[in-house]
């Protein structure tokens, strides 16, 4: 969290600050030295807070979320579409490669893509809005599967399986979870023709705002048309794009970052 400066700023922007360290803080000097404001004012914030329940205290000196906090945050998650967050950075990712771009959302064992923009080229992708894909068998869905514990792995497999879509498609457990590590350390998936024959693509984890790995990010091209750049340059596009939407849907900073540490 960036500190606010103690004497720098309009009053909205101090309770801002407050509220904000609110979410990752309960004591008052923890507060008072993530926003770098003076104690008194702090203080006296954090009373008006209360005062409207935005926050409680607990009797022990601890300051925690109240529940009109709770309950502005229940009104705006049932709302909430990712996808409509993601445009902006999805839009500039079409831009920035001329690629066509999908967002893909993690669904129980299967990948829903949430959105597609197509790109500048004179072909199209046969994706659409709503389909569902396989998790093993897809650059989305490897991202994905990266940013998950192994025990989490190991079970979709289980359940599952993992189909041979194309002579490419990963069909052996032990190879995926190999195949994982790789994509840890670059920080970014490749899908080599393993869903659909003809078509390659890139993509990157997108997490939101528990931490929790929402999602990924891709750009495809057709197998037949070279990447206009090398890889590794589009996947650091990829993973940017990435980072964009994951902190756009809330993700603390560490998740955000999380994976880009191989890029």
């Amino acid at each position: 969290m960036m500190k606010s400066r103690p004497d720098g700023g309009n009053a909205t922007d101090k309770v801002l600050a407050v509220l904000q360290a609110l979410g990752e803080h309960e004591r008052l000097a923890d507060i008072t030295a993530a926003t770098g404001l003076a104690r008194s004012t702090v203080h006296r914030i954090l009373q008006s807070l209360v005062e409207h329940r935005f926050a409680l205290t607990t009797g022990d000196g601890r300051y925690i979320g109240g529940p009109v906090v709770l309950t502005l945050a229940g009104r705006l998650m049932g709302r909430f579409d990712p996808a409509e967050h993601a445009d902006g950075a999805l839009r500039r990712l079409r831009d920035d490669t001329g690629y066509p771009v999908h967002l893909g959302l993690l669904a129980g064992d299967d990948v829903v893509y949430g959105a597609k923009i197509e790109g500048a080229k004179p072909y199209r992708m046969p994706s659409r809005v709503g389909m569902s894909v396989r998790l093993h068998a897809t650059g989305i869905g490897k991202a994905i599967l990266a940013a998950l514990p192994e025990p989490t792995v190991r079970a979709i497999v289980q359940r599952t399986g993992l189909e041979p879509r194309t002579p490419n498609t990963i069909s052996d457990e032990g190879e995926l979870l190999r195949h994982l590590e790789g994509v840890r350390a670059r920080g970014y998936a490749v899908d080599d023709e393993e869903n659909e024959p003809g078509i390659q693509c890139v993509a990157a984890a997108v997490f939101d705002h528990t931490g929790r790995v929402t999602g990924a990010v891709s750009v495809s091209t057709l197998a037949l048309e070279p990447w206009d750049v090398p890889v590794e340059r589009l996947g650091e596009r990829v993973v940017a794009a990435a980072v964009e939407i994951s902190e756009s849907l809330g993700a603390p900073a560490s998740a955000a970052l999380r994976g880009a540490a191989g890029s």
